[in-house]
């Protein structure tokens, strides 16, 4: 499925992830609900994934543009947050990744979309790897 955006979102959540959920070969992607900081609505964006002992890992990365994402923002604002993962739906707590951990996720989220190492050479911003803790 090579849609993204809100379409995609739609399409997920439709189908409980059975198209949008494998957006290229071998890439997937999860839904990241967070709360808009201003607005209070809940703000659906598709976002590629990894996985790291048991969290999920997304990458703020905005194609390297020199200011953030909306949906990061939103999440250092309000940091409980909705994904969904095929047709798996749970609330989540977000955090950045500290400078400790980032390195080895962010080679992990480079090996499954290597274009993160073109956008982060793109700005001078940390482009921030994003840990999405299951809250049970």
């Amino acid at each position: 499925m090579a849609l993204f955006g809100q379409e995609h979102v739609a399409r997920y959540r439709e189908t409980d992830g059975a198209e949008g959920h494998e957006w290229r070969p071998g890439v997937y992607t999860l839904i990241l609900t967070t709360t808009g900081r201003r607005s209070g609505q809940a703000r659906p964006t598709p976002l590629i994934y990894g996985t790291h002992d048991g969290d999920h890992l997304v990458v703020a990365s905005k194609g390297g543009s020199d200011e953030p994402p909306a949906w990061y923002r939103n999440l250092t604002a309000n940091p409980e947050v909705e994904v969904q993962v095929g047709s798996d739906r749970f609330r989540a707590r977000a955090r950045t990744a500290g400078p400790d951990e980032k390195p080895d996720l962010w080679r992990e989220m480079a090996s499954i979309w290597p274009a993160y190492d073109d956008y982060q050479r793109r700005t001078d911003r940390d482009i921030p790897v994003v840990v999405l803790e299951r809250v049970e």
